[in-house]
């Protein structure tokens, strides 16, 4: 995987509420670990933009709910900085189920996706209506 070139700040932690915002029949998930993470003892595990989670989904279609997904970070409410200087905040915090290997299981993603996003899962971003 690729760096993405910013520093990100990582505003998520578990226990964290998330809106799905893809057609794949779950509406809001919360975190429970972050992959790749290497922290220490007692330490809960924190994730930012373009970060693949481990989610569990809370509410949504009956046969979705309760069921352990992966999901990429796509929108985050805490302010980031890019490399050009500029500062990025969205009014949501927003996930898109993904397998794997990070390709999504949905159709269709609602709403923006940030670039970095863009940047470190490609098939993410082809099915975003816009990317910012």
């Amino acid at each position: 995987m690729r760096a993405i070139s910013a520093t990100v700040s990582k505003g998520l932690t578990q226990k964290s509420r998330c809106i799905c915002t893809d057609n794949s029949g779950a509406k809001e998930v919360e975190i429970i670990g972050v992959i790749g993470h290497k922290g220490r003892k007692r330490m809960n595990p924190k994730a930012g933009i373009a970060d693949m989670v481990n989610v569990v989904v809370k509410k949504g279609k009956p046969e979705i709910r309760k069921k352990v997904e992966r999901a990429v970070i796509v929108r985050v409410k805490m302010p980031y900085r890019r490399a050009n200087g500029m500062r990025i905040s969205f009014e949501d915090n927003a996930v898109v189920l993904v397998d794997e290997k990070g390709v999504p299981k949905a159709s269709e993603i609602k709403g923006v996706v940030a670039k970095e996003t863009g940047e470190r899962w490609p098939k993410v971003a082809g099915l975003a209506s816009a990317v910012i």
